[in-house]
């Protein structure tokens, strides 16, 4: 059930850089979002994967994990090993957003299915990462980055309305979540 797939989708910080995720998988990734609805059917969303000498790269373009301000991000050993640039010919609108979302969901639940963990990047040095990708005419929108994660990610109810993640003693990653009862509207 996708609720399932949606539980063990989390956002993974550390991996390990040592087992690469398959070029096939990842166009496996993009060949889910290809299905998905986009706006007026425009389908202007352009997808440019990074798994190659460039991931170092673009790696170094990211921040991670604004929370944990003791944290510098994952050290040589846990980096991703792949990314997708999520990309168009045009600036972000309000069409464009809905089919970003939908699209960058759909990858990321994909990628849990088969085990890959994922990150979804907005915060990241946007001129960089169109200087990585083959065609300087697209403006990036989102970097996902992915890899077989080796961290602990544990979900909570959250506690006096703070969202904030952060690690615990054990240094799991712990995100907190509103209960379903906040979130439903009677």
């Amino acid at each position: 059930m996708i609720l399932d797939i949606a539980k063990k989708c989390r956002s993974y910080r550390r991996f390990d850089a040592e087992r690469a995720v398959s070029r096939e998988l990842i166009c496996e990734l993009v060949e889910c979002a290809r299905y998905t609805p986009s706006a007026a059917n425009m389908q202007r969303l352009r997808f440019a994967i990074i798994d190659d000498e460039r991931c170092d790269s673009i790696f170094a373009t990211l921040k991670f994990a604004g929370y944990l301000k003791d944290w510098d991000g994952p050290s040589l050993k846990e980096r991703p090993a792949a990314y997708i640039v999520i990309c168009s010919e045009s600036e972000l609108d309000t069409h464009l957003s809905i089919d970003l979302g939908i699209c960058a969901e759909a990858i990321v639940l994909a990628a849990a299915e088969q085990g890959v963990g994922a990150c979804m990047f907005r915060s990241y040095d946007a001129s960089a990462v169109r200087d990585l990708i083959s065609s300087p005419d697209m403006r990036p929108h989102l970097v996902i980055a992915f890899g077989y994660p080796t961290e602990c990610v544990l979900v909570e109810d959250m506690k006096d309305g703070n969202v904030k993640y952060y690690r615990d003693a054990d240094d799991r990653h712990i995100v907190p979540k509103r209960t379903l009862d906040e979130l439903i509207i009677d």
